[in-house]
């Protein structure tokens, strides 16, 4: 062989095997970079009509996990948070959960806000065998029986809410059930929360659906008008309207139903976001009644004043405490509460394990929460608040006996 020959094929093979040293190498450190973090994904709506709520849940989440980190992390390994922002658009949502799968290879998907954004998620955790975890969202969609094994939530569900609101309307009110209404968006999430309170309504007499009056709008519009048209002028006029909604479209029905002269309850699920709900109708927002699925922030339980100190000293937000984020802070404790378990041993399917096997465990709530194979919701409890002031407060449902909106 001509030596020439010879020394320049050694020469290529030689730079190969430079550049095969080099990209096992940079691959490692790839490795190396991402196995000392354990990264959570979260798609929320993070601009759009209901930014508010998405911004809050993800606030509590990095308030949970920066406060774990500057504990040590979990077993000397960091908690990141890469959470994208989708607007509240079940296609923007699909794009970014693909995105935190295969791109970031997230452990598990934290916190996602909304109904519909969490049913375009589904298939593709299911598939992906990726853990979905406390959506902001009571849809019965992720509560199904059989539990899907990659799906569990924290939060009461919508038709516990809407159960709760009609209990409390009958039982301390004199409202009639065909003159309660329902004000809801016109998806899964209006949907879910219409559906459970026609079964409670059923469950205390009503005949038929059909005598409950029922205005819808379009998700992320402030087209509201007809549907208001539709409740204020049904043949029943209505004493009490029960809202599945946003925050915004919820404000304008409110101020306009006002205008119209309509002066009976008001009720919303806790998705509203009752901080901005409060924020935009100022004034007119007196009387109305939004439950919650979380105790109030600044309430006495130990759970409450470890999210205060959490978020003051992690994230120095202006907007202060509110549900959403002390929700978002709860769901990063439970995810916390399962990856320091001893029986962790990493992975998604391990986390699903670990989860299951929790049963019945406290971080300091009023009431211990449950997780098991049969059971992936971990909270039932409800708690009813009332505006005032412009600011949120706890009350009890027996004031509704009081007239409570006319205070």
């Amino acid at each position: 062989m001509n030596r020439t020959n010879s020394h320049t094929r050694w020469q290529r093979v030689s730079a190969f095997i430079f550049v095969l040293i080099v990209g096992v190498l940079s691959s490692n450190a790839h490795c190396d970079e991402n196995t000392n973090d354990i990264v959570l994904g979260m798609s929320t709506a993070l601009t759009g009509p209901t930014a508010d709520v998405g911004i809050n849940v993800k606030a509590g989440i990095e308030a949970a996990l920066t406060e774990a980190n500057q504990r040590g992390g979990v077993r000397g390994q960091r908690l990141r948070l890469i959470a994208m922002d989708d607007g509240y658009e079940p296609a923007r949502t699909v794009i970014n959960i693909r995105h935190l799968i295969e791109k970031e290879n997230v452990l598990a998907i934290v916190g996602n806000a909304g109904t519909a954004t969490a049913i375009s998620a589904l298939p593709i955790v299911n598939r992906s065998h990726v853990p979905f975890l406390f959506a902001y969202t009571g849809a019965g969609v992720l509560r199904r029986r059989p539990a899907d094994r990659y799906v569990f939530n924290y939060r009461a569900s919508y038709a516990e809410e809407t159960r709760a609101m009609v209990d409390a309307i009958i039982e301390h009110t004199n409202i009639r059930p065909n003159e309660i209404a329902f004000f809801t968006q016109r998806d899964g999430y209006g949907d879910s929360g219409f559906n459970g309170g026609i079964d409670a309504l059923t469950s205390h007499g009503l005949a038929s659906e059909n005598e409950i009056v029922h205005g819808r709008y379009k998700r992320n519009s402030l087209a509201i008008e007809n549907a208001l048209a539709e409740i204020l002028f049904h043949n029943v006029p209505p004493k009490a309207i029960i809202m599945i909604a946003a925050y915004a479209p919820s404000a304008k029905f409110i101020e306009m139903a006002k205008t119209y002269g309509y002066d009976g309850l008001f009720l919303s699920v806790s998705f509203v976001g009752a901080l901005p709900l409060a924020e935009t109708l100022g004034d007119a927002g007196d009387g109305v009644i939004v439950t919650q699925v979380v105790p109030h922030p600044k309430s006495a339980c130990s759970i409450a004043q470890q999210y205060r100190i959490a978020m003051d000293r992690y994230v120095h937000r202006d907007a202060g405490y509110c549900f959403g984020s002390f929700e978002g802070y709860i769901a990063g404790r439970i995810v916390l509460v399962a990856l320091q378990s001893d029986c962790y041993e990493g992975g998604r399917d391990e986390l699903v394990n670990t989860l299951e096997a929790l049963e019945e465990f406290s971080i300091g709530l009023p009431e211990p929460l449950k997780l098991t194979h049969m059971r992936h919701q971990a909270s039932h409890s409800v708690w009813p608040t009332v505006i005032r002031n412009r600011s949120i407060e706890p009350m009890e449902w027996a004031d509704l006996a009081g007239g409570l909106a006319d205070e």
